[in-house]
This record gives structure tokens, sequence and C-alpha cells, in this order.
């Protein structure tokens, strides 16, 4: 919603292009078998659409709208996304203009009683959060995908029927120039939480509603707090209800505040009764000069998702797939994991560089992540928005408790998202591997990061496919060679990295032995990781049977 006498599209400080449709070639008779369909150009499905174009695969990205959604809607971007963004060719525009942090402080009746502090390791490359409003997200994707020539974007063209065949699926879209038949090999869903896909197909969301409500509310103003996220419980301003505030560019402040129960919400949203509270809240924090209203929705909390991401030919990502609560920004970056996770694997499928039974790899891994999500931000939602009076009485006492003892303040942290481990993957082969080690990455989890003596990062050295890591105090022995050559006969776009005391093409001098504690690593280690900078597999000492069986199968060459 926007200000009375404000259009729909009218912003303080976002300028909306309009996108026309285009008369496409099936119009004119034309019968293409696309590789991939992407239903949906938000953030999520014009991620997918860079990420097949990443390994050379063609899409046609339709989206029924003619421009960008409204709202600052979802503006935290973690690290592990920066690195998606970063690898899909995009990520140069977000550094320089997302506000990064890793701060975060709560307060209790105006008294401070937690303070967030993120983990920011010398060896990383981004800082562990940034915010950015949703349109500036969707213009940056949306800039490299009109600048990639494997993706037909089409403006004002809605999905209105599907088909979904052993073969490949065929679509019926509608658009002002007329109404089509597209047939594609694959189709994404990443048509949001309301999702055309889904309900064509006669799925449904399962899980959890809960009952606490949020009005969203970006506001113009000069405050002068720095990049940190602050929750406010039971504030002057919100009595008996929660408070979030973000600081964005372009002088944007989010402000997100609790309905009270039996609150009417037709009420809430009315424009002067919204800037009552915000002016209220913007008192609270000091602030009593202007502020301009520039947009506002209301949300609740829920943890909802499809029993499987995966139905023949269709795949669902992001919202179609799954909802989220906001508390520890989960919702946006999960959604990126998806379209990474299936785009890679789509790829090899369509290269034919793997087979089908790859894919079915996708639902376990991303809807594990969403089921960990929900363990994870059920208890952040549980403590915003007590769902019974039971929790309410508890969260009260938790933070009566905490303006005079340390131990329930970590209760106030909304627990930040942090990226899933595929430790139970069909992919991860031996998770047993890493009882061997006394740290680094385990089995699954996310490669990390280090600082080479360059000023380039380990992770720069990654390719497009598998990248095998090895530890050597010299030249790798004969064996090791060998080794590293069979993987690269697996597979062609590999990677490897010899860390050790010498520098080279593919060799990296770990002079300090920095990179060596950080993988828990000795000479003779082997790391193995996925195209999407998972570890596969890692071995304290090689295990050459392992090691190509792993492969083979993250390359969906062999079964589990």
């Amino acid at each position: 919603m926007r200000p009375a006498g404000k259009g729909p599209l009218e912003s303080l400080y976002f300028d909306y292009p309009r996108f026309a449709a285009r008369r496409v070639a099936e119009l004119d008779g034309a019968t293409v078998r696309h590789p991939v369909l992407i239903s949906g150009a938000g953030p999520i499905g014009m991620t997918a659409a860079l990420v097949l174009a990443r390994y050379g695969i063609r899409s046609v990205l339709i989206d029924r709208k003619d421009t960008f959604n409204d709202g600052s809607r979802a503006i935290c971007i973690a690290r592990p996304s920066m690195h998606i963004l970063e690898r899909i060719g995009a990520v140069a525009p977000f550094e320089a203009k997302a506000l990064g942090w890793r701060y975060g402080r709560s307060y209790y009746r105006g008294e401070q009683i937690f303070q967030l502090e993120m983990a920011q390791p010398p060896g990383e490359k981004y800082l562990p959060m940034y915010n950015l409003q949703q349109q500036y997200i969707e213009k940056y994707l949306h800039d490299a995908v009109a600048a990639n020539p494997l993706i037909d974007m089409r403006w004002q063209s809605e999905l209105a029927g599907i088909e979904n065949h052993t073969d490949g699926i065929c679509a019926r879209i509608a658009s002002p120039e007329g109404e089509y038949y597209l047939d594609a090999f694959y189709l994404l869903a990443a048509d949001g939480a309301r999702s055309p896909v889904r309900s064509m197909l006669g799925l449904r969301l399962k899980g959890d509603n809960y009952e606490g409500r949020y009005v969203i509310a970006d506001i113009r103003m000069d405050h002068d707090f720095p990049t940190e996220r602050r929750a406010f419980f039971e504030p002057a301003g919100n009595p008996g209800g929660t408070v979030l505030i973000h600081k964005q560019p372009d002088n944007l402040w989010r402000i997100d505040y609790q309905l009270r129960e039996g609150e009417s919400e037709e009420e809430a949203l009315r424009e002067d009764n919204l800037r009552a509270r915000v002016g209220a809240i913007l008192r609270d924090i000091g602030h009593t000069t202007s502020w301009d209203l520039e947009w506002w929705s209301v949300y609740s909390a829920n943890t909802l998702c499809l029993d499987d991401y995966r139905h023949g030919r269709i795949f669902f990502i992001g919202d179609a797939a799954h909802i989220v609560p906001i508390f520890g920004v989960r919702g946006l970056n999960n959604g990126l994991a998806d379209a990474e996770n299936i785009g890679w694997k789509l790829a090899l499928v369509l290269h034919g560089e793997a087979d089908d039974r790859l894919l079915d790899s996708y639902s376990p891994e991303r809807r594990g992540a969403t089921l960990d999500v929900f363990a994870n931000a059920t208890k952040s939602t549980r403590f915003m928005t007590p769902p019974t009076r039971g929790w309410r009485l508890a969260r009260e006492a938790a933070l009566s408790l905490s303006l005079k003892h340390e131990f329930p303040r970590g209760l106030a942290n909304p627990r930040q998202m942090q990226p899933y481990t595929y430790s139970q993957s069909p992919l991860t082969l031996h998770p047993g591997r890493d009882g061997e080690f006394a740290g680094g990455p385990s089995c699954g989890s996310v490669a990390l990061n280090a600082k080479l003596p360059d000023g380039s990062h380990l992770l720069d050295r990654a390719g497009h496919g598998m990248t095998a890591i090895l530890f050597c105090a010299g030249q790798p022995a004969a064996e090791q060679t060998l080794l590293l050559e069979q993987l690269h006969r697996i597979d062609k776009r590999l990677v490897s990295l010899v860390v050790g005391a010498q520098a080279g093409p593919t060799a990296i001098a770990d002079t300090d032995g920095e990179i060596a504690r950080l993988y828990a690593a000795a000479s003779g280690t082997l790391y193995l990781l996925r195209p999407d900078l998972h570890i596969a597999g890692r071995w304290r000492s090689a295990v050459a049977a392992e090691i190509i069986k792993s492969a083979e199968v993250c390359l969906g060459g062999e079964t589990p």
C-alpha cells in the first residue's frame, strides 16, 4: 500500500521500469522445445535462470507482471547468498549498493538486554549480512538476465495451463499478444507463495500457521544509527508487542511491528493509524523530526512446505515450495539456495553428463534445509509472536530476568540464517570420515574461505564443476597425481587445487599453514567440493575408491 494521493508504483526512491510484452516465435507457429521454462521472475526465478546460463543452458523466463515487485519486501542477503550472486556474475552492484552488517541489539521495555555479534572470520570475503530493498535485488538480477543471450525473458506472460508428461512439459501461456503453447524439458515453478503451478497440480503446502501478525512499513528519515538489526520487546510505542528496525540504502528504514491480540488488520492498515503507530515507535528511538511514509503491508509467520519439491518434470523453488517466517531472514536466502541447487543439477542432466536420477537429490536436500529452517525459525517465532498464553508468560519471564541476568538473554536472538549441511543427502556417501578430523568443515557443509597472499580468496579458484583440494607438504605423489587425473576424466570441469609450500597455476602456497588449520588438514588430506561448494566428502588420507565413487554419484553417473 502507498500513501493517499500516490500511484501504486510512485516511490520516494525507486523508478519502476515498465516492460512490454513481446511477440514470440510460438505465436507465429514455431515449434521449439526449450530446455527449461521458469515461471516467476522474482529473485529466485532470475537466479535460477542465471545459474543455468552459467552452464550454457538456455531458459525461458516468464512473469505475468510488467515490472518488479513493489515495496522493499525481502531485504536481508546472507553471506552464502552473496557467494551465489558472485558465481552467477551479478554480485558487483549488490556490493556497491547494499549495507553490510554483523551486529544486532535486542531491548526490553527500552533497556538493552542482548547484543548479537555474527562471526566474521579473517578469511571471509563478505560480511554475514547485507540490507538491500527487493526492488534493487530484482533490478540488479534483471540487468544480468537482460545481458545474457541464453535467457529469453518474457514479461506480461502468464502460465495459464500445464501438462506434465514423462518426456517434458507443455505450457499454455497467455499474453497481450495472444495465447500460445510452449514446450520444455523441465519447468521450475518460482511463482511465489500463491503459486499457480502448485494450484494447477492440486498441491498444497502443509505445516503451521502462527497467529502473530506484523505490519511492514518503509519510511524515509535522517537517522544516524548504524546498520544493525534492532528488536524491541514491549516498547512504549507498541505496548504488548514487538518491533524490528532495519536500515536500508537511500535513507530508507524498515519498521516491522506486531499487531496486538484482537487488533483489526483492516484498522491497523489505515494510513492514519499506521502513521500514529510508526510515529510513536520513532519517538521511542529518539527520532522526533520529520519522516516520510513510502509503503506498507502486513504478514503473518508460517512454517509451510510441500511434501515433495519434485513432481515429474516440475520442480518447485522459493516460496512456491516453502513459506518460512521472516525471523532470521531465511526466506529469500533459502530460495536462492534452492535455485542454485536445482540449477547445477539440471545443467548436468541437460548436457547429458548426468543421469536424470541426480535430480532426485533436489527435494531431500532442499526440503531438508526447509525443515532445518523450521526447527530454528519456530523457536524464534514462538518467542517473537507467542502462540499461547503459556508461551507469552514464558517470554515475559525470560525478558524480565534478562534485565538483571545473563542466562536468558540469548532467547532474544532471532537466530540468523545459516547454510544447511547436507550430511544426510544421498550425495554425501561418507559422512563417517568426519570422525578422522579434529575440526574443519564437515561433510555436506559449505566450504570455508581463506584469504590468499595475493589478496584473492581460496574459493575464487573453484570452478563450475567439482573442486578437489589436496593438501601436500611438497609435490603430489604419483598416486595423488593419478587420482586427480581420474577425477578430471569424470568431470571435465573439475578444478584441482594443491595447497602446500609452493605457489603455481593450480598450487596455492600456504606458507603460514592457515588454510591447513582452517581445514584441519595434514599432508595427504583431500576435500572434494560439489559445484555449489558444499563438501561432497573429506578424507584425512585420500582413499581413491571412495573419492572416485563420491564424484561419480555427485555427477549423477552412479547410484548412491
